[in-house]
Protein backbone atom coordinates (compact mmCIF):
# COMPACT_ATOMS: atom_id res chain seq x y z
CA UNK A 1 0.00 0.00 0.00
CA UNK A 2 2.77 2.66 0.48
CA UNK A 3 4.13 2.00 -2.75
CA UNK A 4 1.08 2.13 -4.37
CA UNK A 5 0.30 5.71 -2.26
CA UNK A 6 4.24 7.08 -3.07
CA UNK A 7 4.16 6.24 -7.07
CA UNK A 8 0.92 8.05 -6.93
CA UNK A 9 2.01 11.39 -5.02
CA UNK A 10 5.24 11.51 -7.13
CA UNK A 11 3.32 11.40 -9.98
CA UNK A 12 1.17 14.59 -8.62
CA UNK A 13 3.97 16.53 -7.67
CA UNK A 14 5.31 16.28 -10.87
CA UNK A 15 2.42 18.06 -12.90
CA UNK A 16 2.30 21.63 -12.66
CA UNK A 17 -1.61 22.16 -12.06
CA UNK A 18 -3.79 21.51 -9.33
CA UNK A 19 -4.68 18.05 -8.47
CA UNK A 20 -6.28 15.63 -5.72
CA UNK A 21 -5.96 12.22 -4.22
CA UNK A 22 -8.16 10.84 -2.18
CA UNK A 23 -7.99 6.96 -0.31
CA UNK A 24 -11.18 5.68 1.20
CA UNK A 25 -12.93 2.83 1.99
CA UNK A 26 -16.34 1.52 3.09
CA UNK A 27 -17.17 -1.48 5.77
CA UNK A 28 -21.09 -2.41 5.61
CA UNK A 29 -22.46 -5.73 7.53
CA UNK A 30 -25.88 -6.12 7.62
CA UNK A 31 -28.12 -8.81 9.52
CA UNK A 32 -31.44 -9.64 7.83
CA UNK A 33 -34.08 -11.80 8.81
CA UNK A 34 -36.03 -13.31 5.89
CA UNK A 35 -39.63 -15.04 6.84
CA UNK A 36 -41.48 -14.08 3.90
CA UNK A 37 -38.88 -11.84 1.46
CA UNK A 38 -39.13 -11.46 -2.48
CA UNK A 39 -41.54 -14.42 -2.02
CA UNK A 40 -44.71 -15.82 0.33
CA UNK A 41 -42.83 -18.11 2.86
CA UNK A 42 -43.86 -21.73 2.53
CA UNK A 43 -45.45 -23.67 4.99
CA UNK A 44 -43.85 -25.61 7.76
CA UNK A 45 -39.88 -23.64 6.28
CA UNK A 46 -38.08 -21.61 8.89
CA UNK A 47 -37.36 -18.33 8.16
CA UNK A 48 -33.50 -17.76 7.13
CA UNK A 49 -31.36 -14.85 9.19
CA UNK A 50 -26.92 -13.85 7.83
CA UNK A 51 -25.18 -11.21 7.62
CA UNK A 52 -23.89 -9.83 4.78
CA UNK A 53 -20.64 -7.46 4.31
CA UNK A 54 -19.67 -5.12 2.07
CA UNK A 55 -15.56 -3.62 2.08
CA UNK A 56 -14.46 -1.57 -0.90
CA UNK A 57 -11.09 0.40 -1.04
CA UNK A 58 -11.63 3.51 -3.26
CA UNK A 59 -8.75 5.23 -5.04
CA UNK A 60 -9.91 8.86 -6.41
CA UNK A 61 -7.69 11.28 -8.36
CA UNK A 62 -9.37 14.63 -9.79
CA UNK A 63 -6.68 16.86 -11.92
CA UNK A 64 -7.24 19.28 -14.73
CA UNK A 65 -7.07 17.41 -17.88
CA UNK A 66 -7.96 13.66 -15.86
CA UNK A 67 -10.45 12.20 -13.45
CA UNK A 68 -9.85 8.81 -12.28
CA UNK A 69 -11.35 6.23 -10.52
CA UNK A 70 -10.68 2.63 -8.83
CA UNK A 71 -12.94 0.67 -6.46
CA UNK A 72 -12.24 -2.52 -4.95
CA UNK A 73 -14.35 -5.17 -3.63
CA UNK A 74 -15.25 -7.79 -1.30
CA UNK A 75 -18.95 -9.05 -0.83
CA UNK A 76 -19.27 -11.97 2.15
CA UNK A 77 -21.39 -13.98 3.97
CA UNK A 78 -20.45 -14.18 7.80
CA UNK A 79 -19.09 -17.80 8.18
CA UNK A 80 -19.31 -18.55 4.32
CA UNK A 81 -15.49 -19.69 4.70
CA UNK A 82 -13.95 -21.53 7.27
CA UNK A 83 -11.64 -19.73 9.89
CA UNK A 84 -8.52 -21.08 8.52
CA UNK A 85 -9.44 -20.59 5.21
CA UNK A 86 -6.67 -19.86 2.87
CA UNK A 87 -9.09 -18.48 0.19
CA UNK A 88 -12.00 -16.18 -0.52
CA UNK A 89 -15.42 -17.52 -1.57
CA UNK A 90 -15.42 -14.65 -3.55
CA UNK A 91 -12.32 -13.26 -3.58
CA UNK A 92 -11.71 -9.35 -4.34
CA UNK A 93 -13.52 -7.66 -7.49
CA UNK A 94 -13.53 -4.46 -9.48
CA UNK A 95 -16.29 -2.53 -8.81
CA UNK A 96 -15.08 0.38 -10.71
CA UNK A 97 -12.26 0.84 -12.81
CA UNK A 98 -13.00 4.65 -15.19
CA UNK A 99 -10.97 7.44 -16.46
CA UNK A 100 -12.31 10.46 -17.53
CA UNK A 101 -10.72 12.67 -19.94
CA UNK A 102 -11.69 16.46 -19.90
CA UNK A 103 -11.40 17.73 -22.99
CA UNK A 104 -12.66 21.07 -22.96
CA UNK A 105 -14.65 22.57 -19.91
CA UNK A 106 -17.41 21.66 -21.78
CA UNK A 107 -16.62 18.00 -22.97
CA UNK A 108 -15.78 14.88 -21.45
CA UNK A 109 -14.99 11.16 -21.82
CA UNK A 110 -14.97 8.76 -19.59
CA UNK A 111 -14.75 5.15 -20.18
CA UNK A 112 -14.13 1.55 -18.42
CA UNK A 113 -16.31 0.14 -15.41
CA UNK A 114 -18.55 2.05 -14.19
CA UNK A 115 -21.98 2.90 -12.38
CA UNK A 116 -24.47 4.96 -14.04
CA UNK A 117 -27.35 6.55 -12.13
CA UNK A 118 -29.56 9.18 -13.83
CA UNK A 119 -32.49 11.25 -12.16
CA UNK A 120 -34.47 8.65 -9.79
CA UNK A 121 -32.89 6.12 -10.57
CA UNK A 122 -35.90 3.98 -12.36
CA UNK A 123 -34.18 3.14 -15.48
CA UNK A 124 -30.44 3.16 -14.64
CA UNK A 125 -29.40 3.18 -11.25
CA UNK A 126 -26.12 1.55 -9.00
CA UNK A 127 -28.75 -0.61 -6.71
CA UNK A 128 -26.20 0.69 -3.73
CA UNK A 129 -28.42 -1.44 -1.45
CA UNK A 130 -27.36 -4.19 -2.69
CA UNK A 131 -23.97 -5.13 -1.28
CA UNK A 132 -22.48 -5.89 -4.90
CA UNK A 133 -24.39 -3.13 -6.33
CA UNK A 134 -24.48 -2.83 -10.17
CA UNK A 135 -21.39 -1.27 -12.54
CA UNK A 136 -21.60 -1.18 -16.57
CA UNK A 137 -18.41 -1.76 -18.83
CA UNK A 138 -18.95 1.41 -20.87
CA UNK A 139 -18.65 4.42 -22.35
CA UNK A 140 -20.12 7.94 -22.01
CA UNK A 141 -19.30 10.86 -23.64
CA UNK A 142 -20.74 14.05 -21.93
CA UNK A 143 -21.46 17.80 -23.30
CA UNK A 144 -22.16 20.19 -20.72
CA UNK A 145 -22.34 23.54 -21.79
CA UNK A 146 -23.26 25.07 -18.33
CA UNK A 147 -24.75 23.99 -14.74
CA UNK A 148 -28.02 23.95 -16.11
CA UNK A 149 -27.96 21.75 -18.98
CA UNK A 150 -25.85 18.48 -20.12
CA UNK A 151 -26.32 15.74 -22.41
CA UNK A 152 -25.06 12.16 -22.37
CA UNK A 153 -24.02 9.54 -24.83
CA UNK A 154 -23.27 5.81 -23.61
CA UNK A 155 -22.32 3.14 -25.22
CA UNK A 156 -21.87 -0.41 -24.58
CA UNK A 157 -20.21 -3.35 -25.99
CA UNK A 158 -20.11 -7.15 -24.27
CA UNK A 159 -17.75 -10.05 -24.93
CA UNK A 160 -17.10 -12.97 -23.53
CA UNK A 161 -13.39 -12.75 -24.02
CA UNK A 162 -10.62 -11.87 -26.26
CA UNK A 163 -11.73 -14.45 -29.45
CA UNK A 164 -10.36 -14.88 -33.09
CA UNK A 165 -13.84 -15.53 -34.87
CA UNK A 166 -17.40 -14.21 -33.43
CA UNK A 167 -18.83 -16.71 -30.48
CA UNK A 168 -22.41 -16.69 -28.91
CA UNK A 169 -22.73 -14.16 -25.65
CA UNK A 170 -23.05 -16.60 -22.52
CA UNK A 171 -23.09 -13.95 -20.02
CA UNK A 172 -26.70 -13.45 -18.28
CA UNK A 173 -26.79 -9.42 -19.39
CA UNK A 174 -27.01 -7.23 -22.54
CA UNK A 175 -24.97 -7.58 -25.45
CA UNK A 176 -25.10 -4.05 -25.93
CA UNK A 177 -26.75 -0.89 -25.05
CA UNK A 178 -26.62 2.97 -26.25
CA UNK A 179 -28.46 6.19 -25.10
CA UNK A 180 -28.94 9.75 -25.15
CA UNK A 181 -29.89 11.43 -21.44
CA UNK A 182 -30.77 15.18 -21.61
CA UNK A 183 -30.93 17.08 -18.56
CA UNK A 184 -32.47 20.42 -17.94
CA UNK A 185 -33.18 22.69 -14.87
CA UNK A 186 -35.38 25.78 -14.82
CA UNK A 187 -36.30 28.05 -11.82
CA UNK A 188 -37.98 25.34 -9.79
CA UNK A 189 -38.24 22.37 -12.87
CA UNK A 190 -35.79 19.98 -13.72
CA UNK A 191 -36.89 17.95 -16.52
CA UNK A 192 -34.48 14.83 -18.19
CA UNK A 193 -35.17 12.90 -21.66
CA UNK A 194 -34.20 9.33 -21.97
CA UNK A 195 -33.63 7.16 -25.55
CA UNK A 196 -31.99 3.77 -24.41
CA UNK A 197 -31.24 0.88 -27.53
CA UNK A 198 -30.93 -2.19 -25.57
CA UNK A 199 -29.44 -5.08 -27.41
CA UNK A 200 -30.38 -9.00 -25.48
CA UNK A 201 -29.00 -12.30 -26.70
CA UNK A 202 -31.06 -15.10 -27.55
CA UNK A 203 -31.00 -18.30 -29.59
CA UNK A 204 -33.48 -18.27 -32.58
CA UNK A 205 -34.92 -21.58 -33.69
CA UNK A 206 -31.90 -23.20 -35.38
CA UNK A 207 -29.78 -22.47 -32.01
CA UNK A 208 -28.32 -20.00 -33.22
CA UNK A 209 -27.43 -16.74 -31.64
CA UNK A 210 -29.34 -13.43 -32.32
CA UNK A 211 -29.56 -9.89 -30.72
CA UNK A 212 -32.96 -8.29 -30.77
CA UNK A 213 -32.92 -4.14 -29.44
CA UNK A 214 -36.06 -2.99 -27.98
CA UNK A 215 -35.93 0.52 -26.66
CA UNK A 216 -37.13 2.70 -23.85
CA UNK A 217 -38.09 6.30 -24.63
CA UNK A 218 -39.03 8.15 -21.54
CA UNK A 219 -39.33 11.73 -19.52
CA UNK A 220 -39.12 13.03 -15.53
CA UNK A 221 -40.16 16.20 -14.58
CA UNK A 222 -39.89 17.71 -11.08
CA UNK A 223 -40.41 20.72 -9.21
CA UNK A 224 -39.78 22.25 -6.24
CA UNK A 225 -41.38 25.29 -4.13
CA UNK A 226 -41.21 26.15 -0.58
CA UNK A 227 -42.78 22.96 1.09
CA UNK A 228 -43.93 21.41 -1.75
CA UNK A 229 -41.84 19.00 -3.82
CA UNK A 230 -43.26 16.87 -6.60
CA UNK A 231 -42.31 14.74 -9.88
CA UNK A 232 -43.95 12.44 -12.72
CA UNK A 233 -42.28 10.55 -15.47
CA UNK A 234 -43.50 8.81 -18.08
CA UNK A 235 -41.81 5.78 -20.24
CA UNK A 236 -42.67 3.59 -23.37
CA UNK A 237 -40.70 0.39 -24.59
CA UNK A 238 -40.99 -1.08 -28.26
CA UNK A 239 -39.04 -3.31 -30.24
CA UNK A 240 -38.13 -6.68 -30.06
CA UNK A 241 -37.36 -9.09 -27.10
CA UNK A 242 -36.30 -12.97 -28.08
CA UNK A 243 -38.54 -12.28 -31.42
CA UNK A 244 -41.50 -11.34 -29.64
CA UNK A 245 -42.75 -7.58 -30.15
CA UNK A 246 -42.51 -5.66 -27.12
CA UNK A 247 -45.54 -2.28 -26.81
CA UNK A 248 -45.49 -1.23 -22.68
CA UNK A 249 -45.28 1.54 -20.72
CA UNK A 250 -44.58 2.69 -17.20
CA UNK A 251 -46.32 6.15 -15.79
CA UNK A 252 -45.64 7.26 -12.04
CA UNK A 253 -46.25 10.44 -9.99
CA UNK A 254 -45.52 11.14 -6.66
CA UNK A 255 -46.25 14.67 -4.47
CA UNK A 256 -44.63 15.60 -0.68
CA UNK A 257 -45.31 18.17 1.30
CA UNK A 258 -43.40 19.87 4.66
CA UNK A 259 -45.69 20.31 7.35
CA UNK A 260 -42.53 21.61 9.31
CA UNK A 261 -38.57 21.47 9.27
CA UNK A 262 -39.37 17.73 10.57
CA UNK A 263 -42.15 15.89 9.24
CA UNK A 264 -42.61 15.21 5.62
CA UNK A 265 -45.88 13.11 3.98
CA UNK A 266 -46.73 12.08 0.75
CA UNK A 267 -48.53 10.49 -2.08
CA UNK A 268 -47.48 8.37 -5.00
CA UNK A 269 -48.48 6.03 -7.48
CA UNK A 270 -46.81 3.81 -10.48
CA UNK A 271 -48.06 1.63 -12.96
CA UNK A 272 -45.95 -0.85 -15.07
CA UNK A 273 -48.14 -2.50 -17.68
CA UNK A 274 -48.13 -6.12 -17.51
CA UNK A 275 -49.30 -9.05 -20.11
CA UNK A 276 -52.26 -11.13 -19.42
CA UNK A 277 -51.69 -14.52 -18.36
CA UNK A 278 -54.15 -16.24 -20.52
CA UNK A 279 -53.00 -13.77 -23.76
CA UNK A 280 -52.88 -15.43 -26.96
CA UNK A 281 -51.17 -12.38 -28.75
CA UNK A 282 -47.16 -12.24 -29.59
CA UNK A 283 -46.91 -9.17 -27.97
CA UNK A 284 -44.99 -8.04 -24.98
CA UNK A 285 -46.99 -5.99 -22.89
CA UNK A 286 -44.87 -5.96 -19.41
CA UNK A 287 -42.05 -3.18 -19.24
CA UNK A 288 -39.34 -3.75 -17.75
CA UNK A 289 -36.69 -1.12 -15.54
CA UNK A 290 -33.93 -2.64 -17.09
CA UNK A 291 -30.90 -1.35 -15.24
CA UNK A 292 -32.76 0.44 -12.30
CA UNK A 293 -32.29 0.60 -8.59
CA UNK A 294 -35.72 -1.56 -8.07
CA UNK A 295 -35.35 -2.21 -4.21
CA UNK A 296 -35.59 1.85 -4.29
CA UNK A 297 -39.46 1.50 -5.65
CA UNK A 298 -42.45 -0.84 -5.15
CA UNK A 299 -41.82 -2.13 -1.59
CA UNK A 300 -38.67 -2.80 0.47
CA UNK A 301 -39.76 -6.87 0.48
CA UNK A 302 -38.61 -7.09 -3.20
CA UNK A 303 -41.29 -8.73 -4.59
CA UNK A 304 -41.61 -6.79 -7.77
CA UNK A 305 -38.41 -6.42 -10.44
CA UNK A 306 -35.78 -7.13 -8.15
CA UNK A 307 -34.36 -10.01 -9.86
CA UNK A 308 -38.00 -11.43 -10.80
CA UNK A 309 -41.71 -9.96 -12.16
CA UNK A 310 -39.81 -9.75 -15.88
CA UNK A 311 -42.38 -10.47 -18.47
CA UNK A 312 -45.25 -10.57 -15.90
CA UNK A 313 -48.32 -8.78 -14.94
CA UNK A 314 -46.81 -5.76 -14.61
CA UNK A 315 -47.89 -3.64 -11.29
CA UNK A 316 -50.35 -0.65 -9.77
CA UNK A 317 -48.29 0.56 -6.60
CA UNK A 318 -50.45 2.97 -5.06
CA UNK A 319 -48.20 4.92 -2.02
CA UNK A 320 -47.86 7.05 0.95
CA UNK A 321 -45.06 8.68 3.10
CA UNK A 322 -44.84 9.70 6.47
CA UNK A 323 -40.82 11.05 7.27
CA UNK A 324 -39.43 12.49 10.16
CA UNK A 325 -35.86 14.03 10.22
CA UNK A 326 -34.30 15.81 13.10
CA UNK A 327 -30.38 16.28 13.64
CA UNK A 328 -28.71 12.84 13.71
CA UNK A 329 -32.28 11.17 13.67
CA UNK A 330 -34.71 10.04 10.76
CA UNK A 331 -37.98 7.71 10.50
CA UNK A 332 -39.73 6.90 7.66
CA UNK A 333 -43.42 4.69 7.32
CA UNK A 334 -44.11 4.09 3.61
CA UNK A 335 -47.71 2.13 3.13
CA UNK A 336 -47.82 0.22 -0.25
CA UNK A 337 -51.30 -1.04 -2.20
CA UNK A 338 -50.53 -3.51 -4.75
CA UNK A 339 -52.43 -4.57 -7.59
CA UNK A 340 -51.29 -6.38 -10.56
CA UNK A 341 -51.80 -4.22 -14.32
CA UNK A 342 -53.16 -7.45 -16.09
CA UNK A 343 -55.02 -10.46 -15.73
CA UNK A 344 -53.82 -13.11 -13.14
CA UNK A 345 -55.23 -16.91 -13.58
CA UNK A 346 -55.43 -19.60 -11.38
CA UNK A 347 -55.08 -23.12 -12.56
CA UNK A 348 -58.46 -23.90 -12.93
CA UNK A 349 -58.05 -21.24 -15.65
CA UNK A 350 -60.64 -18.87 -13.47
CA UNK A 351 -59.21 -14.73 -13.66
CA UNK A 352 -58.20 -13.85 -10.03
CA UNK A 353 -59.23 -10.25 -8.42
CA UNK A 354 -56.06 -7.41 -9.60
CA UNK A 355 -55.58 -6.97 -5.72
CA UNK A 356 -52.12 -8.29 -4.57
CA UNK A 357 -51.97 -6.97 -1.06
CA UNK A 358 -50.10 -4.52 1.41
CA UNK A 359 -47.23 -3.85 2.48
CA UNK A 360 -45.68 -1.77 5.10
CA UNK A 361 -42.04 -0.05 5.23
CA UNK A 362 -40.53 1.33 8.27
CA UNK A 363 -37.27 2.75 8.10
CA UNK A 364 -35.43 4.37 10.85
CA UNK A 365 -31.65 5.97 10.80
CA UNK A 366 -29.05 7.40 13.02
CA UNK A 367 -26.10 9.31 12.15
CA UNK A 368 -23.92 8.83 14.56
CA UNK A 369 -20.68 10.84 12.61
CA UNK A 370 -20.30 12.17 9.43
CA UNK A 371 -18.29 9.00 8.24
CA UNK A 372 -20.87 6.27 10.59
CA UNK A 373 -24.69 5.63 9.89
CA UNK A 374 -26.47 2.84 11.77
CA UNK A 375 -29.93 1.88 9.72
CA UNK A 376 -32.78 -0.60 10.54
CA UNK A 377 -36.19 -1.75 8.97
CA UNK A 378 -39.05 -3.42 9.55
CA UNK A 379 -41.43 -5.11 6.68
CA UNK A 380 -44.85 -7.08 6.41
CA UNK A 381 -46.66 -7.81 3.81
CA UNK A 382 -50.26 -8.62 4.01
CA UNK A 383 -51.04 -10.79 0.63
CA UNK A 384 -53.89 -11.94 -1.52
CA UNK A 385 -55.12 -15.26 -3.30
CA UNK A 386 -53.64 -14.00 -6.46
CA UNK A 387 -50.95 -12.64 -5.21
CA UNK A 388 -49.96 -16.41 -3.61
CA UNK A 389 -50.91 -17.42 -7.20
CA UNK A 390 -48.07 -15.38 -8.83
CA UNK A 391 -45.16 -15.96 -5.79
CA UNK A 392 -46.35 -19.30 -4.70
CA UNK A 393 -45.92 -19.96 -0.92
CA UNK A 394 -48.73 -19.39 2.08
CA UNK A 395 -50.31 -15.53 2.16
CA UNK A 396 -51.96 -16.74 5.85
CA UNK A 397 -48.38 -17.05 6.98
CA UNK A 398 -46.93 -14.33 8.40
CA UNK A 399 -44.80 -13.01 5.86
CA UNK A 400 -42.18 -10.04 7.21
CA UNK A 401 -38.58 -9.15 6.97
CA UNK A 402 -35.94 -7.59 9.49
CA UNK A 403 -32.41 -6.00 9.14
CA UNK A 404 -30.10 -4.12 10.69
CA UNK A 405 -27.23 -2.29 8.97
CA UNK A 406 -24.11 -0.47 9.90
CA UNK A 407 -22.45 1.83 7.17
CA UNK A 408 -18.66 2.59 7.66
CA UNK A 409 -17.59 5.01 4.80
CA UNK A 410 -14.13 6.64 6.59
CA UNK A 411 -11.22 9.37 4.32
CA UNK A 412 -8.10 7.27 4.77
CA UNK A 413 -5.86 9.64 3.07
CA UNK A 414 -6.70 12.71 1.19
CA UNK A 415 -4.27 15.34 -0.02
CA UNK A 416 -4.10 18.09 -2.80
CA UNK A 417 -1.41 19.60 -4.83
CA UNK A 418 -1.66 23.10 -6.37
CA UNK A 419 0.43 24.47 -9.10
CA UNK A 420 3.76 25.68 -8.30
Amino acid sequence: MKTILTILCIGVVMTSYAQEFELSTELRPRFEYRHGYKTLIPDDVDAASFISQRTRLNLGYKGEKLNAYVAFQNVRIWGDVETLSVSDKNGITIHEAWAQLILSPKFSLKMGRQEISYDDHRIFGNVGWAQQARSHDAFIATYQPNSKNRLDFGLAMNENAETLFNTDYLVNDHKAFQYLWYHTEFKNVDLSVLILNNGLAYLDDNDEQQVDYNQTIGSRFSFKKNKLNADASVYYQTGKIANTDLNAYNIAANVYYSINDDFTTGLGAEYLSGTDMNTTDNTLKSFNPWFGTNHKFNGLMDYFYVGNHANSVGLLDINATFGYQKDKLSAKLVPHIFSSAAAVIDNSGQELRNNLGTELDLVLGYKWTKDIHFQAGYSQLFATETMEVLKGGNKDNTNNWAWLMITVKPSLFKTTFKAD
